[in-house]
């Protein structure tokens, strides 16, 4: 059984692994949002096997679902689960920091082979590929913030600071955890190292479909 939660607003339902951090995908409905979930499981594959985990899900179970907002429907999960506030073991911590490292190498490998010039969206929006990778480092740079972890604003291409925040954020969430926000409010550390993956690994998989 593959846990998953569903976050539900107006216009858009997002399907989440629990478990998984970073595997979650968007669709008009909850059968739509179950489905495309599924239909990534060999691209999320990739961020696994980095991790050196093993990825075979079996079917997939919704175990909670929790009301969406605006953020939902503009395209990013937002809600806190019931379940984040659950204490989190030693060994729970230490996946989750892998596959959130697994999903900063992988990204940092899609950019190093991408054009600068992305194809552009349907509407001929989206960011190329250098304000993309800027996007996704100054968002980790707020998202940290919400675990108590603060750096000062950096360009995306100082590797040393980027590689100080990342190392900051994972020296936070690696730990056992009784559940609550580090910082004394913000995200539970559950949370945060789902939504700091699911960032990421959308943008991975938003740069390797507008390559193309």
């Amino acid at each position: 059984m593959t846990d998953v939660y569903l976050e539900i607003g107006a216009k858009k339902v997002f399907a989440c692994a629990l478990d998984w951090p970073g595997w979650c995908r968007a669709g008009k409905g909850e059968e739509a949002a179950l489905e495309a979930l599924a239909e990534y499981v060999p691209r999320y594959r990739v961020i696994a096997e980095r991790a050196g985990l093993p990825f075979d899900p079996d079917a997939l179970t919704v175990v909670e679902r929790v009301p969406g907002g605006t953020t939902t429907d503009f395209g990013a999960p937002q809600a806190i689960t019931g379940i984040d506030a659950h204490p989190v073991d030693a060994a729970t911590a230490e996946r989750d920091t892998a596959l959130l490292r697994a999903a900063w190498e992988v990204f940092d490998e899609v950019a190093a082979a991408s054009p600068e010039h992305l194809r552009k969206g349907p509407r001929g929006g989206g960011r190329d590929r250098d304000k993309m990778v800027a996007h996704v480092v100054e968002a980790e740079r707020s998202y940290a913030r919400t675990i108590g972890v603060r750096h000062k604003p950096f360009a995306a291409d100082d590797l040393p600071a980027r590689a100080a925040l990342r190392d900051d954020i994972v020296s936070v969430l690696s730990k056992p955890s009784d559940g609550t926000p580090p910082a004394g409010k913000g995200w539970p550390p559950r949370y945060a190292a789902r939504r700091l993956a699911w960032h990421v690994i959308d943008h991975i998989w938003e740069m390797e479909d507008r390559r193309s």
